[in-house]
C-alpha cells in the first residue's frame, strides 16, 4: 500500500503552516522535541521554537513559530547551503532542505536579475525560513510518503509590505515558483501563499488534483496568523491528510497495476520521455545538449542512432523527466538543438530499492551500489564517480579498481 499525503491548501500555504500541520498529524516520533533536536544540528544561535493549539475561525489548528533572542547574521543562499551541508542532519533531510532553498533562490534571482548564489535573505526572514524548511524536510523524510499531492493553489491579491517597500500580491517570486502549476486568486485581499510555501509545493508534490482515492488515517491542521478568533471568516489554516491506498480503492488501470506490483521490487514512478529526431546535429553539440539536460535535473538523458526518411542516418535525443520539469526541458530542447518539433510520451519506471556502501581496498576506498529485491541483495555495481576519483588519485586502471571492488565485496 502506498503512503499518501494530500495538501489541502484552501487558505494558502507558508512554511510555518506546513510545519504546524505536520505536527498536528500526531505521527509517531514527530513532535516538537523531534523538530527541536533536528534544528539543534545546525550551527545557529539565539532562536527558539514554539508550538501551540490556536483558533482558526471556527476550528482549531497547531501553530508553529520561531522567535529570536538576538540579532541574526546576514546570509545569502550559499551561506545557507553551507550551513545545512556542514550540519549533522541526515543526508535526505539535507538534500530536501537545500532543494527547497535552491528553488527560492532561483526564483528570487530571476526576479531581481542576479545569480541565485548571490540572493540575500533578510536576517530575520532567513532564520525563520531555515527553521521552517528544515523542520518540514525532517518531518516529511521521517513520514516517508511515496506520493504527495496538493489541490490547486490560492494566491491572494493586493500589496504586501517588505523591507524594500510595497510589492504586489502574489509576490513575484511566488509567481515564478508556481509557473506551470494550477493557481487561482481565492478571493483573498492579501497574501496567502508565500515563496517558502510555493517552493515546498514545487519540490514535494507529485501532482495537483482533487483529493485522490485514499484511506485517511490521520489529518492535521496548521495555523496561519490571521482570523484566529473570527468564526465568520475562512479558517486561516492548512490541512494535511495522511493515509494509504488499499487494494480495494484501486482500479484496474496500468498505472495502478504497476504500482501494486512494484511494491515487491521497489518504487514506481510515472515520468515523461521528451525526444526529438535530428539529422542536422553535430556530435559536439549533441554531447553538450546531453550535459545541459542532466545539469538541469533530468532523471536520465541519452542518444539513439536512427534512420529517417530517405535513409538518412540521424540522432534521436531523449530526456527522462518528471512532470513538473516538462516546460523547462521543452524550452531547453528547442534552444539547444535545431529541432522543429518534439515528442512527449508517458512512461512508467520501476526501480529497485538501493543503497550505497563504501568498500575499503588496499589502496583506497570506493563505493558500490546495491539493489534489493524483496529484502535481499540482487545486484551490485561499482559507483563510477567514486571509482574514477580513486583511479585518478592512485594511477590504477579503472577496470582494475572495478575488478578488485567486486572481488572484495563478493567475498565478504
Amino acid at each position: 500500500m502506498s503512503k499518501i499525503i494530500y495538501i489541502d491548501c484552501f487558505s494558502g500555504i507558508s512554511g510555518d503552516m506546513m510545519a504546524g500541520a505536520l505536527l498536528d498529524l500526531d505521527m509517531p516520533g514527530i513532535d516538537l522535541e523531534f523538530l527541536k533536536n533536528e534544528v539543534k544540528k545546525l550551527d545557529i544561535k539565539d532562536y527558539g521554537i514554539e508550538s501551540e493549539k490556536q483558533q482558526a475561525g471556527a476550528l482549531y489548528a497547531t501553530g508553529f513559530g520561531v522567535y529570536h533572542e538576538g540579532r541574526q547574521p546576514s546570509r545569502n543562499f550559499m551561506d545557507i547551503k553551507k550551513l545545512i551541508d556542514r550540519s549533522s542532519l541526515g543526508d535526505s533531510v539535507k538534500k530536501l532542505s537545500i532543494e527547497i532553498f535552491s528553488e527560492i533562490a532561483d526564483a528570487e534571482g530571476k526576479v531581481h536579475k542576479k545569480p541565485a548564489d548571490e540572493v540575500h535573505f533578510h536576517e530575520v526572514g532567513a532564520i525563520d525560513s531555515i527553521i521552517d524548511i528544515v523542520c518540514v524536510s525532517a518531518a516529511i523524510t521521517k513520514i516517508g510518503a511515496g506520493l504527495i499531492y496538493s489541490r490547486q493553489v490560492p494566491l491572494g491579491k493586493g500589496f504586501a509590505d517588505t523591507m524594500h517597500g510595497k510589492i504586489p500580491v502574489p509576490a513575484p517570486a511566488t509567481v515564478e515558483l508556481l509557473k506551470g502549476f494550477p493557481v487561482y486568486g481565492g478571493g483573498f485581499d492579501f497574501e496567502v501563499t508565500t515563496p517558502t510555501g510555493a517552493a515546498m509545493l514545487k519540490v514535494l508534490c507529485d501532482g495537483f488534483c482533487d483529493m485522490p482515492a485514499m484511506q485517511v488515517e490521520r489529518s492535521g491542521n496548521g495555523a496561519g496568523s490571521r482570523f484566529k478568533n473570527n468564526p465568520g471568516e475562512i479558517p486561516d489554516m492548512l490541512r494535511l491528510f495522511f493515509g494509504t491506498q488499499p487494494e480495494y480503492l484501486k482500479g484496474e488501470t496500468l498505472e495502478e497495476e504497476l504500482e501494486r506490483s512494484s511494491t515487491q521490487y521497489g518504487n514506481m514512478e510515472k515520468l515523461l520521455v521528451i525526444s526529438a529526431n535530428l539529422d542536422n546535429f553535430s556530435p559536439e553539440i549533441a554531447g553538450y545538449a546531453l550535459e545541459k539536460f542532466l545539469s538541469l535535473g533530468a532523471r536520465d538523458a541519452w542518444i539513439e542512432p536512427v534512420y529517417m526518411k530517405k535513409n538518412r542516418p540521424a540522432f534521436k535525443i531523449c530526456v527522462l523527466a518528471g512532470y513538473k520539469d516538462l516546460d523547462k526541458f521543452i524550452k531547453t530542447a528547442f534552444v539547444e538543438t535545431p529541432t522543429l518539433g518534439i515528442k512527449i510520451e508517458e512512461v512508467y519506471r520501476i526501480s529497485l530499492n538501493r543503497e550505497t556502501k563504501k568498500v575499503k581496498l588496499p589502496y583506497g576506498e570506493a563505493e558500490v551500489k546495491i539493489g534489493f529485491l524483496m529484502g535481499g541483495e540482487v545486484t551490485v555495481s561499482p559507483e563510477y564517480e567514486s571509482c574514477a576519483s580513486l583511479a585518478k588519485k592512485t594511477g590504477k586502471p579503472l577496470r582494475e579498481i572495478y575488478r578488485d571492488l567486486m572481488f572484495l565485496f563478493s567475498s565478504r
